[in-house]
């Protein structure tokens, strides 16, 4: 599965990562939908998305060190 090495240290690191970027996403959404400028909306939109390029990131990473949660994924695939 994954050494213990990785599971105290990067494993947990991406998933605390994976955490704050899911965050920020909601952050952003917050400011956008209440946001007037919009030259501003769009800058906040455009940050948003690079948080979520983010997340996909890290997901892909834990996916590849965690066999366990990598079938998690796909058994719960919606498609």
């Amino acid at each position: 599965m994954y050494s213990k090495e990785i599971e105290n240290t990067d494993l947990k690191k991406a998933r605390q990562s994976m955490v704050e970027e899911l965050e920020a996403i909601n952050w952003y959404e917050t400011r956008i939908e209440n946001v007037k400028d919009g030259k501003l909306k769009k800058i906040l939109e455009h940050n948003r998305d690079e948080e979520k390029e983010h997340a996909a990131m890290l997901l892909e990473w834990i996916r590849k060190k965690d066999s366990k949660q990598d079938k998690a994924f796909k058994k719960a695939r919606l498609n």
